[in-house]
C-alpha cells in the first residue's frame, strides 16, 4: 500500500455530512423531554431587584421558571473557568494588579442573583412542554430592574470615573503584568534614528458557527447523574467544569459531543445552558433541552477579539529594530473566561523580528459586554496586525522599501533556537523562507503594470506583504486507544474534537501507515466522556500534533504487543518476528500473519493505549501577499489576489491544509473588511441579526494561491506543526497593509478596522480635507 501521510485524499466524513447523516445536538431527541427558553437582560448593566414568574408558571404545559436563587439554594457553585492553563511552551502568566497571584475573574453564575453584567445575560429559565411554550413563558417573567450605568470599551472602563462591574476589581482591572526589560528598552529608544508609534484595535468580532448553540440535559434519579448533549471543543474539558460546578464525583458526570457544526473557539469554554439544563433535568425529572436562535448567538456566545494595542517602534538609522514599546489592553467582557488573547498576543508582539529589547504591558480588563474567548489563533492575529501595520509605517518615514526593511529584521534560521525578548523561546524555523517565496512567487516586478491597469478604470491598487510567526501549543495531555477488531479494521478514540477539521480522514491516514492498514478500515471514537478518559480538546492549533503523536505512540505499542502475539502464533522467537505492511512474518521463512488473522487468534489481545504529555511549542510561519483594488468614489475594497506561503510542517493531508488556510484567510478577511460588533452608548448591541453582522461571501474572495513549506518540526514524530490558524494570522495585516497602499498618494496613513466602503470612503476625504 503507498504511503497515506501527504496524499490529498478527500474526507471520506463530508458523504455523510452533507447527505443528512449527521448527528448534531439538535438531532438528539430523547422520550419525555422538555424545553428551555432564557430570560434575557435588556440592560448592559442592572441589578436584580425580584423576579415575578407568577403569570409564567400560570401558563398550562409550563413546568418551572428557575432563577439564580434556585441555583444557590441547590448549593452549585459557579462556572470555574480557567483563563490561563498550563499549556507550556513559555506562555506568560498574568498577576493581578499590583503583582498578587490571586486574580478575581468574576464569579460566572449560570443565572446570577444580584445583577446582570451585559445586555443579553440569561437571568432565569422557563422551562415547558415545548420550545414555543417555553419562549412564551420566558417573555412573561417579570423582572424588577434597577439600571445601573454601563461601560463597554476597555479603554473607557480604566477611566477613574468608569461605572464598576465587580467591586473585588477596583478600576475594572483584572490583570495588569509587564514583561521584558524596560531599562534597555529606555535606552535604545534614546540612542534610535526613528521612532514610529501608534494605536491599533483588532475589534471584537465572533464565531457565528453554522450550528447554533445547542444542547440537551438528562439526570438518572437512580444513579445521581448528570448528562450533557452539547457540541463543543472537547468533551473532557467540559467535563471537567460542570464536575466543579456541581460540586460532585466524576463519575455522575458524562458528556456526549457528537457531530459540531462549527467552532473557531467560540465553543471552547462551557456555555451557562450547558450547566443548567442537566441541572433543570434533575430538578423535573425529564430531559430538557434547548436550541438558539441566530440573534441569541450573536447577541450572548463567547466573543473574540477586542484587542487594543499601542505599539512603539525604535529603529536604527539603517532601519535595523532596536526595541519596540507595546501596551495590550484586553476587553474580557463581563467575567474572565480565557487569557489567550491578551497572554499569547503578549508573548508574540515582537513577531519574527530580532527586536533586542522589550517593555510590554498586558492588561484585561472588565466591561459591560458578553466574554471573549479564544478565537482562530486568538492573540496572534491582533499584534501580527498591529506589529505588521507598524513596519509599513516605519517604512515610510525611513524610505525603505517595506519589503527590504522585513529581511533585514528577520530572524536568521543560524540563530534558533531565538529567545525573543518577552522569553519566548522560538525552537526552529527559517522565517526567512516564506519571505523569499513571496518575492519570488509574487511577481513583486509587475505589479506597478498592475498597479497602472487599475488606474486606468479609476481604481486604486495596492499590495500588502507580510511575515508572521505564530505559536501553537494548548492543553498538554493527549491520549490514543488502538483496538483491532476480527476483520482486521481499527478502532481509534481520541480526546481531541472535531468541528470541520477532518479528524476521521487525517487521523486514519496516520493509522494507515504506522499499522499497514487501509485509511477506510479505521474508524474514529471521540467526543463522550464514557469512552474517552483524557483529552485537550481541540484548540490551539493542537489536534494533529497531539493527538497524531499519540496515536502514533500507541500505533508503536500495538505493533510491539502484535509482535509478541505473532511469535506465539508462529512459534518463533520474539527477535525474528518482523512488522511491515499491516503484516507479521518471521524472517526467512514464508509465514506471515495479517491483523485481521492475529486477532482471530488472541480475540480482545490486539488493544494499546497511550497518554502522552507534551509541552514544547511549535511555531508556524510565513509570509502573506494580498493585491487590493479600491474605488475611491464609493470606497468599495476588492481583494484581487491572494498569494499564501505557510510553514506548517508536515503536511499529513494537502487538501485538508489548503481548505483550513483558505478559510482562516476569509475568517480574517472577515476581521479586516466587514465584520464588527458594535455596541451603543448604553451597552446594547447593534449587531443582532445577519442583516447587522455583515460576513464574507465566495463572490467577496478571490481565488487564493497557496503554497506549504517542507518543514518538518524535530519535536514529534510527525513533523507537523500546524495549519487550522495560519491563514488567519497574517490575513487582517495582509489585507490593511494592500487597502492603505492603495490609498497612499490621496494622502491616506491609516484606516481602523473593519474597512468598510463607509469607512474607508471617510478615510479618503479626511486626507483630502474636507
Amino acid at each position: 500500500m503507498e504511503p497515506q501521510i501527504g496524499r490529498p485524499l478527500r474526507r471520506h466524513e463530508d458523504r455523510r455530512l452533507l447527505t443528512g447523516g449527521g448527528r448534531f445536538t439538535d438531532d438528539i431527541s430523547l422520550p419525555g423531554q422538555l424545553h428551555a427558553a432564557m430570560v434575557r437582560s435588556p440592560h448592559a448593566h442592572a441589578a436584580i431587584r425580584s423576579i415575578d414568574a407568577s403569570a409564567a408558571l400560570a401558563m398550562p404545559g409550563v413546568h418551572a421558571v428557575l432563577t439564580g436563587a434556585d441555583w444557590l439554594a441547590d448549593g452549585l457553585n459557579p462556572i470555574e473557568h480557567d483563563p490561563s492553563p498550563n499549556g507550556g511552551g513559555g506562555d506568560l502568566k498574568f498577576n493581578a494588579p499590583g503583582g498578587g497571584a490571586d486574580v478575581f475573574l468574576g464569579r460566572h453564575w449560570p443565572l446570577p442573583p444580584d445583577r446582570a453584567r451585559y445586555a443579553g445575560e440569561a437571568v432565569a429559565m422557563a422551562v415547558a412542554d415545548s420550545a414555543a411554550l417555553a419562549r412564551e413563558a420566558a417573555e412573561r417573567v417579570a423582572v424588577d430592574w434597577a439600571p445601573l450605568p454601563a461601560v463597554t470599551a476597555s479603554e473607557a472602563a480604566l477611566a477613574p470615573d468608569a461605572p464598576l462591574l465587580w467591586d473585588e476589581a477596583p478600576g475594572n482591572l483584572c490583570v495588569d503584568s509587564r514583561f521584558g526589560d524596560a531599562a534597555a528598552t529606555d535606552a535604545a529608544f534614546a540612542r534610535a534614528a526613528h521612532v514610529v508609534s501608534h494605536r491599533f484595535h483588532a475589534q471584537r468580532v465572533t464565531g457565528l458557527p453554522l450550528e447554533p448553540r445547542a444542547a440537551l440535559g438528562d439526570f438518572d434519579a437512580a444513579t445521581g447523574r448528570y448528562t450533557l448533549y452539547a457540541g463543543g471543543g472537547g468533551a473532557v474539558r467540559q467535563k471537567k467544569d460542570l464536575v466543579e460546578t456541581y460540586g460532585v464525583e466524576p463519575d455522575r458526570v458524562r458528556v456526549v459531543c457528537g457531530d459540531v457544526g462549527g467552532n473557531f473557539g467560540t465553543r471552547n469554554r462551557v456555555f451557562v445552558e450547558f450547566a443548567l439544563l442537566p441541572w433543570a433535568a434533575g430538578r423535573l425529572g425529564r430531559p430538557v433541552k434547548y436550541l438558539a436562535d441566530r440573534t441569541e448567538c450573536l447577541v450572548t456566545d463567547y466573543q473574540g477579539r477586542d484587542l487594543v494595542t499601542t505599539l512603539s517602534l525604535a529603529l536604527d538609522a539603517e532601519g535595523k529594530f532596536l526595541a519596540l514599546r507595546a501596551d495590550n489592553i484586553c476587553n474580557l467582557g463581563s467575567h474572565a473566561v480565557q487569557f489567550s488573547p491578551l497572554r499569547k498576543g503578549t508573548a508574540m508582539v515582537t513577531g519574527p523580528y530580532v527586536i533586542p529589547a522589550s517593555d510590554v504591558r498586558g492588561r484585561g480588563v472588565f466591561a459591560n459586554v458578553p466574554p471573549t474567548n479564544s478565537y482562530r489563533s486568538s492573540g496572534r492575529p491582533e499584534v501580527v496586525y498591529a506589529l505588521e501595520r507598524l513596519i509599513d509605517m516605519a517604512a515610510r518615514e525611513t524610505g525603505i522599501d517595506v519589503v527590504e526593511l522585513r529581511r533585514r529584521n528577520l530572524i536568521a534560521p543560524a540563530v534558533m533556537p531565538y529567545a525573543n525578548a518577552q522569553g519566548l523561546i522560538y525552537d526552529t524555523g527559517d522565517f526567512r523562507s516564506g519571505l523569499d517565496a513571496i518575492i519570488r512567487d509574487g511577481d513583486l516586478e509587475g505589479f506597478e503594470s498592475r498597479r497602472a491597469m487599475s488606474a486606468a478604470r479609476g481604481l486604486r491598487r495596492g499590495r500588502g506583504i507580510v511575515a508572521y510567526v505564530e505559536t501553537s501549543g494548548g492543553a498538554p495531555l493527549e491520549r490514543a486507544e488502538l483496538a483491532v477488531d476480527g476483520k482486521g479494521g481499527v478502532a481509534l478514540t481520541v480526546g481531541t474534537q472535531s468541528s470541520g477539521q477532518g479528524h476521521e480522514t487525517a487521523y486514519a491516514q496516520v493509522c494507515a501507515d504506522w499499522l499497514g492498514t487501509p485509511p477506510e478500515a479505521v474508524r474514529l471514537i471521540h467526543g463522550d466522556t464514557d469512552l474517552v478518559s483524557v483529552g485537550g480538546g481541540s484548540h490551539a492549533g493542537r489536534s494533529m500534533r497531539m493527538a497524531g503523536t499519540a496515536i502514533v505512540l500507541c500505533a508503536e505499542a500495538l505493533i510491539g504487543k502484535g509482535k509478541r502475539l505473532a511469535a506465539q502464533a508462529m512459534e518463533a522467537a520474539m527477535e525474528d518476528i518482523a512488522f511491515a505492511a499491516g503484516a507479521f512474518s518471521v524472517a526467512g521463512t514464508d509465514r506471515a500473519m495479517g491483523w485481521a488473522a492475529l486477532e482471530a487468534a488472541f480475540p480482545g489481545e490486539l488493544a494499546a493505549d497511550v497518554t502522552n504529555r507534551m509541552t514544547q511549542p511549535a511555531f508556524p510561519n510565513g509570509a502573506h501577499l494580498c493585491e487590493a483594488e479600491v474605488d475611491p468614489e464609493t470606497g468599495r475594497v476588492w481583494i484581487v489576489r491572494y498569494l499564501a506561503v505557510d510553514d506548517v510542517g508536515r503536511v499529513i493531508n494537502p487538501l485538508i491544509v489548503d481548505g483550513q488556510i483558505h478559510g482562516g484567510i476569509v475568517q480574517g478577511a472577515g476581521q479586516a473588511l466587514m465584520e464588527d460588533c458594535v455596541f451603543d452608548a448604553a451597552g446594547q448591541p447593534l449587531c443582532g441579526s445577519l442583516m447587522d453582522y455583515a460576513v464574507p461571501r465566495a463572490d467577496d474572495m478571490p481565488f487564493f494561491e497557496t503554497r506549504t513549506l517542507d518543514a518538518p518540526s524535530p519535536n514529534n514524530p510527525l513533523g507537523v506543526k500546524s495549519g487550522g490558524e495560519s491563514g488567519t494570522t497574517p490575513a487582517l495585516a495582509a489585507i490593511v497593509n494592500a487597502v492603505v497602499d492603495a490609498l497612499g498618494g490621496d494622502g491616506v496613513r491609516d484606516i481602523p478596522m473593519p474597512l468598510t466602503p463607509f469607512a474607508v470612503w471617510r478615510a479618503i476625504r479626511a486626507a483630502q480635507g474636507g
